[in-house]
């Protein structure tokens, strides 16, 4: 593929941008580069690549590809999404302080509460939902606003341009996580933030293979330190996981396409069920941030949390109750899976203030026929109150 990205559609960039058949032999499919080093013709002189850490070819690909998806001029790989947050983390200095949702992914706490809280980075938990209470929460010495819109596990919506131009008024960076919404759904990047961060095992993967994380920038000075910190702390993805994200993406739009209509269904049919006392999902007119997702959101996403009445005992016996649905961490694959965020995803919350509520459950929904996990949840349901 040739010529201006900006003429092509998503669709088209996801199955051709960075993936121009292989010079040597014409393979349509990028080929996975399984070499540690490169050979060079003299000391400095090179194709381009010289270690596998620093560089790989299939690992270029992938990293030109989502770069364009998320309307970026720069990205980078990493061998998970924590490694990736890590690295975003890592532009930090001691004293500097972030703010983070009051709902926000167990491991992207973990990491800031354990991890860089010991090494002087100061943050503080505040609803993003409201523009006004994040001004409220900024510090002197507050230098990023980390963002999860749609929230993990709640599903709150942020709004990205609001923030963005808080945040930036503060001379502060605003970095939005969009392993929930991917690319295909939101572009944070022309929303006004500086930063992208995904998780690539989820929907960008898609099919529960492979692990591994991205960062996308279009700041020149923090696209170096990125590319610094990859290198030099080496969290790299193989090879191989990148051909995997790579194979996942070019079917990213039509899977996409078919998790929102049937989290959509699930979620319609949750919201009337007796034994379920809320449901958590954008597209519901009565969500808080319906509005907000519409007007920067091409679709809802396919994840949707509910409590259970009878709390956690009765959630418990509910995830354990289904068959189509696995009881499985993870999520943006095309299997459905249901969690208990109290006990597994956000277990690292649970004597903070973020602390999840024991009678929530997670779905992500698959790509299955919608009528077995409607009829899988609604048997569930009945399972869990049958005593």
């Amino acid at each position: 593929m040739a010529g201006d990205d900006s003429q092509f559609g998503f669709e088209t960039l996801a199955i051709h941008a960075g993936q121009t058949p292989d010079h040597t032999t014409g393979a349509v499919v990028t080929p996975i580069f399984q070499t540690s080093t490169f050979s060079q013709s003299s000391v400095g002189v090179h194709n381009g690549y010289e270690y596998g850490r620093t560089g790989n070819p299939t690992r270029t690909a992938l990293e030109t590809c989502l770069a364009v998806l998320e309307a970026s001029t720069f990205g980078r790989a990493f061998s998970s999404g924590m490694s990736a947050i890590d690295a975003v983390l890592r532009l930090l200095d001691p004293g500097d302080h972030v703010l983070i949702g009051n709902d926000v992914y167990g491991g992207t706490y973990r990491i800031l509460s354990q991890v860089h809280a010991r090494s002087g980075l100061a943050f503080d938990p505040v609803s993003l939902e409201d523009p006004a209470d994040v001004a409220a929460a900024l510090r002197p010495t507050t230098r990023m606003v980390w963002v999860e819109s749609p929230s993990n596990p709640m599903l709150q919506i942020a709004d990205i341009a609001a923030l963005a131009e808080l945040t930036h008024a503060h001379g502060a960076l605003l970095v939005v996580d969009n392993t929930f919404a991917t690319p295909y759904l939101q572009q944070p990047l022309l929303l006004g933030a500086d930063i992208v961060v995904h998780s690539t095992t989820k929907y960008l993967g898609g099919h529960s293979d492979v692990v591994g994380g991205f960062v996308a920038t279009t700041h020149q000075e923090v696209a170096e330190r990125i590319a610094f910190l990859q290198n030099a702390v080496g969290a790299v993805p193989s090879p191989f996981d990148c051909f995997l994200v790579l194979r996942g993406i070019k079917t990213l739009a039509v899977r996409m396409e078919r998790h929102c209509a049937n989290a959509a269904r699930v979620a319609e049919v949750l919201n009337v069920h007796p034994n379920v006392d809320r449901v958590y999902y954008p597209g519901l007119p009565e969500h808080r941030g319906h509005a907000t997702a519409q007007a920067q959101m091409r679709g809802f996403g396919g994840m949707v949390s509910f409590t259970v009445r009878g709390g956690e005992a009765r959630s418990l016996k509910v995830a354990s109750s289904t068959s189509v649905f696995t009881l499985a961490e993870s999520l943006g694959a095309v299997e459905s899976l249901i969690e208990h965020p109290y006990r597994m995803t956000h277990a690292s919350l649970a004597d903070s203030m973020l602390a999840v509520d024991p009678s929530l459950l997670r779905l992500s929904v698959g790509l299955e026929d919608i009528d077995d996990l409607v009829a899988d949840l609604r048997s569930a349901l009945h399972t869990a109150f049958a005593d």
